[in-house]
Parts: C-alpha cells; structure tokens; sequence
C-alpha cells in the first residue's frame, strides 16, 4: 500500500532532521503537530541536497547532483519517489502548491556550490542567498499559512530576511569550514584572510537589520508555527550575539556554538515569553 511507503519516508525524512541538527529538531517540535510532518520533508529535501555539494568529496559530486535532480523532477512530476526523502518532499510540494520556482531557485544556488567558491558583487551574493536560504523560509511560509495566499503575500518578506539571516550567522560562523575546506568566501568585498573587526561588523549590522525585519514577521504568523519559528530565531539571535563578541581573529579558527545547558535555558524563556503573550 502506498500508505506504507509514505509512512516510511515521512519518517525517514524527520529522522535526517534529527540526525542533522537537533537545534532545528527541537524548534520543529515546538510546531504544530498538524504542520510538523511538512517542515520534517521540506528539510531533508533541502539537507540531501546540500549534504552532495558540501560533504560528498570522494565521490562525483557532480554526477550525485544531476542524479538527484533528475530524480526530483520525476518526483514532482509523477507524484512518488522511490527515494524516501523525494516522496516526502514532493508530498508537501502539492499539498501545499508550492511553485516550482522557489525549488529551481533552490537548486540554482545548490548548483553553484559545485564549482562557485568567490562572489565578488552583492547581487551575486544576493542571489545565492536568496536560492539557498529566502525560498527555504518561503517554502516553510507556505506550509504555515496553509494556502491563504493573502497571509502568504502579507509575510512573504519577513520570512525571505529572516531566512537570509540565519544563512548569514551560518556564513559568518562556519567561516573556517567554508574558507579553509570548501576555498568558498560568500560575503562580498570582504578579504577573509584578513578578517578584521570593521568587516565583521558591517556583516553584523546587516544580520541584525534583517532579523529585525524578520521577527515583525514572527508576530503575525498563525499559532500553530509562531513558538517554533520563534524558537529558530532566539537561537539564531543568541549565535549572533556570540559572533559579535567573538574577536574576528577567533572566529576564523573556530566554530561557535550554543551549549546544551544555554539552549535548554533559551527554550525555556521562549516559551513563558508564548505562554505569557508577550510576543
């Protein structure tokens, strides 16, 4: 039955979610569990992809990419895939009438990740980040308005700025990965091998004006997505903070993180802030 198998690739699909990253497992959790599941497929989609381009270097990474985007065009097509992560994917994708513009965007900045490692004008940068990060949140968007299209309109940039900040803490604090193991530098006119605190404020700066626009965002999303989404951007906020007092000589030799201890002390002040309407 085909029950079955979609049982199967929804679970196999949360399971890359918690193998993954058990800061955007947590968050999920805080969702409704009627939008969960579709946050669960729209990430292992999103993860598989990203795993080829970034991890996959004994293999042909190009030949995996092609494979895998030749199979998620047969997915969305005929509606199944023999690959669980796919079929939970393109699921969602219908359930949800997500356009298939946003997951061209997707695999567009996906694509570049292959060969691209310097992007010298902001509208490259920009464009990147708005495949690789701005059509993520606005997939997700999609899944919590759960098709009221003039919610969707209403909240479309709030969510595409929040989605650039987290991908930009996650330039910002995976620097050493990026520059050292993939020779990528993603934030342009900036020389990371001399990073200094000047460029890394201005980065900042910029990170900050767009969680700023993203959580007016948070504050109109419906309930069953608003303590999650928040949560997401607590933790984000708080990496961001620690970047900002990490001297910039640091940053570039390490990688910063959030300690169990202080994310368990983060939900719990996200969630009497809920309790308490104070968002």
């Amino acid at each position: 039955m085909k029950s079955i198998f979609d049982t199967v690739s929804f679970d196999c699909s949360k399971n890359v979610t918690q193998s993954y990253s058990t800061s955007f497992s947590a968050a999920v959790k805080m969702l409704a569990p009627s939008i969960r599941q579709d946050i669960y497929n729209i990430y292992g989609f999103v993860r598989f992809a990203d795993e080829i381009v970034d991890t996959f270097h004994d293999y042909n990474k190009e030949m995996l990419f092609e494979l895998f985007e030749k199979d998620l065009k047969n997915a969305l097509e005929n509606k199944i895939s023999l690959n669980p992560v796919l079929n939970s994917f393109q699921h969602t994708v219908h359930k949800y009438d997500i356009p298939h513009s946003m997951i061209a965007a997707f695999m567009k900045s996906m694509r570049l990740d292959l060969h691209k490692t310097v992007y010298q004008t902001y509208d490259e940068y920009s464009e990147y980040i708005y495949g690789s990060a701005d059509v993520v949140g606005l997939m997700c968007l999609k899944v919590f308005v759960k098709g009221d299209e003039k919610k969707f309109t209403e909240l479309e940039h709030s969510a595409m700025r929040l989605g650039s900040a987290f991908q930009k803490v996650n330039f910002l604090r995976d620097l050493k990965a990026d520059y050292e193991d993939l020779n990528r530098t993603y934030f342009p006119n900036t020389d990371l091998s001399k990073l200094d605190e000047h460029s890394k404020n201005e980065i900042i700066k910029e990170i900050e004006a767009d969680f700023q626009a993203g959580f007016e965002g948070i504050l109109k999303l419906p309930m069953e997505a608003k303590f999650g989404v928040y949560t997401a951007y607590v933790y984000y906020k708080k990496l961001l903070s620690k970047l900002k007092k990490t001297p910039s000589t640091e940053i570039k030799n390490t990688r910063i993180r959030v300690p169990d201890y202080e994310k368990f002390g983060l939900l719990a002040r996200c969630y009497v802030n809920y309790r308490l309407n104070l968002l």
